[in-house]
């Protein structure tokens, strides 16, 4: 991986991770049992992980000589 690789990936996280923040913030889970939307540690940390996946897709493979 690449620095530009590790760099694309990292704001993938933040984007994620913030993204998953607000979803809780704003849309949550009125009854207490969703597993993810409940707590907003769990909804972070989800956002941060599909966050950081999605963006990973982005990265170009270096091309086989």
């Amino acid at each position: 991986m690449t620095k530009n690789d590790i760099i694309i990936t990292a704001i993938g996280i933040v984007v994620g991770a913030v993204a998953g923040y607000l979803y809780y913030f704003y849309v949550g889970c009125a009854s207490g049992t969703c597993a993810i939307t409940s707590k907003p540690l769990n909804s972070t940390l989800y956002g941060a992980l599909m966050g950081g996946l999605i963006f990973n897709l982005f990265i170009k493979s270096p091309k086989k000589a």
